[in-house]
């Protein structure tokens, strides 16, 4: 899907920039080598860079075991 006409942005390409690439929608046009044009676009823009970055930073977490007090178990 094309979240972008202006620019011929889809949105599989702007997921992809939105994890290498810091800033804001412009920013992130740039790094596409574009900019934005009309500007209808922005919103939809700012609401994938979002959801693709905070789904990223989800699965880079660190996961920690709980800690376990009193004795050790033994089977």
């Amino acid at each position: 899907m094309y979240v972008c006409v202006c620019n011929a942005i889809r949105e599989c390409e702007l997921r992809r920039a939105a994890l290498t690439s810091t800033g804001d929608v412009e920013s992130v046009y740039a790094a596409l080598g574009k900019r934005p044009n009309c500007g209808s676009c922005l919103e939809d823009a700012e609401e994938v860079l979002f959801e693709e970055r905070m789904m990223g930073n989800a699965q880079r977490a660190p996961i920690f075991a709980p800690l376990t007090l009193g004795e050790p178990r033994t089977a």
